[in-house]
């Protein structure tokens, strides 16, 4: 069955894409919950106008990502925390204590949501933290764990 789809669904497609899934998927579950709308010949111009509105919203998504990369990159974020003689933290540094950090030393608000394969920091040092903003938008961002 030919759909028009209203939102991005995952595995699917965007918002504005006329797809073609299984007639079950698609009235069981994509038209019943409002995900997309039956393609027709008046439904093509409608599917068009939401691609370009797409295109444009992600185009200024992807500007924001890269300005606030580049501001981020360059730095060097410091956290402090408690630890013991041979470096080792008691407790960690947590995506949160990450985000708190950043908000506080550059303004810039992250979500915690947007560090890829994030595992928590035990020791002293500078450790690097992969950021995605954006699909296209990916960077690294240095820690740095001092006693505190």
């Amino acid at each position: 069955m030919k759909l028009v789809l209203r939102r991005d669904v995952t595995g699917i497609g965007k918002r504005g894409d006329m797809v073609d899934v299984a007639d079950g998927h698609a009235r069981n579950h994509l038209v019943p919950s409002g995900l997309a709308i039956v393609a027709s010949s008046g439904v093509a111009h409608q599917a068009a106008s939401m691609r370009r509105s797409r295109d444009v919203k992600d185009a200024k998504d992807r500007e924001a990502a890269e300005s606030v990369a580049q501001k981020l990159v360059p730095m060097i974020i410091n956290i402090p925390a408690r630890a013991g003689r041979e470096g080792r933290l008691f407790g960690s540094v947590t995506q949160g204590d990450v985000v708190d950090a950043v908000e506080q030393q550059s303004g810039i608000v992250l979500d915690r949501h947007r560090f890829l394969a994030f595992e928590p920091i035990k020791t002293l040092g500078n450790h690097e933290v992969r950021v995605r903003l954006h699909p296209e938008v990916q960077f690294s961002l240095t820690i740095e764990i001092v006693s505190g």
